[in-house]
Formats: C-alpha cells, structure tokens, sequence
C-alpha cells in the first residue's frame, strides 16, 4: 500500500481534491471529518474537551467556533487541545488502514500535515495549492470568516511556499475543473502505474 499523505492550506481546495481521488476510487481518510465525528453529539472527545475548556459544549457537541475563539492565539491552550485531538484522530487513521489494507493506494487527506507530524506517516505528499489572492477571496467568501480570523488561521500553518518545496506533486487548483482531475489523475498513473483515463 501506498499511502498519499494530502495537504494543503486553508481555501486552497483540498476537500475538492479529496474528492476527486475518492471518485477515482481510491480510499480517502478526511482528518477533518473524523474530527467533527468526535466533537459531535456522543462523540468521544465530548466530555474531555468540555473538562478541559468549559463552556465550549452543548447539544450539539462541541461548539466549534467557541473552541476556536478559546484557542487560537494562545499557543498554550491549542497544545492542550491537540494533546486530546491527535491521539483520538490517529486512532482513527489506523482504524481506515487496517480497513482498507488490500487497497493499493490510499490517501490520507491531513490538514495540518507538516505542522503535527512533519509527514513521517504517509509515503508521498501531495500539497493542494493556489495563489495567495485566490485562497484568500476563497476563504473569506465563508460565512463567519474575517480577515483577522483567516490571519491568525495562517499564523499556525506552514506557508504554501514551503509547504510545495516539500511535496513529492503540487496539485494547482486556481484553474478549471478539468485541469485539476487531470492533475489527480497524473499523480494516480505515476503512483499505480495505470494509464491516464
């Protein structure tokens, strides 16, 4: 199994590529959403985020957007948020692996690949990209976001620039629909072998 590690900074249209190596057919385990399934209602992380951070739970789980307001900024307190996240999400990345284990190809859609591991549990990277304008007029298209807010979300992240120095394929997604699967399906045939449908 190969197993294709795929980041990219916010707005840079990475769920869009997740995508479209899932209707490819590849296996795609989406960080994010295994976030959001144990920060919702019942999920696993509920209870410890709540004793950790009152007040940033309720019905519906954890409020996402109070969390972050109690976070971001303060590098203290985000530490001791990624201490009860990481562990619970990699246990749900080695669950999807033994899962898909026959699969040729897998890949591993990880936000914040470099900054929590450095990419030392995927074989290849492929970094989803897009100049600073367009992710930015993405990004604060969002309900909700403002500039300060999108700031401070770039303030932790690894910049695109280093982010595509370390990537084994860049994947551009200012262009076209099309231009972007061709460049999914590039990266299929050069890591399968299989020829460009």
């Amino acid at each position: 199994m190969i197993r294709l590690g795929l980041t990219g900074s916010i707005g840079m249209g990475k769920s869009t590529v997740a995508a479209m190596f899932a209707a490819e057919g590849v296996p795609v385990f989406d960080a994010d959403a295994a976030v959001h399934r144990l920060q919702a209602p019942e999920g696993a992380l509920v209870a410890a985020i709540e004793a950790e951070f009152p007040g940033t739970t309720g019905p519906g789980g954890v409020d996402r957007g109070t969390l972050a307001e109690r976070v971001l900024g303060t590098p203290e307190r985000l530490r001791r948020l990624e201490a009860l996240v990481h562990p619970a999400v990699a246990r749900e990345r080695e669950a999807f692996l033994a899962a898909n284990r026959d699969a040729p190809l897998v890949v591993l859609d990880i936000p914040l690949l470099f900054e929590a591991s450095g990419g030392s549990e995927v074989d290849k990277i492929a970094v989803v990209s897009a100049p600073s304008e367009v992710q930015r007029a993405r990004v604060l298209a969002r309900p909700g976001m403002t500039a300060e807010k999108l700031d401070r979300i770039l303030a932790r992240q690894l910049p695109d620039e280093a982010k595509r120095a370390r990537a084994d394929f860049v994947i551009p997604t200012a262009g076209s629909f099309d231009e972007t699967k061709a460049s999914v399906r590039r990266i299929l045939a050069c890591l399968t072998g299989a020829a460009d449908s």
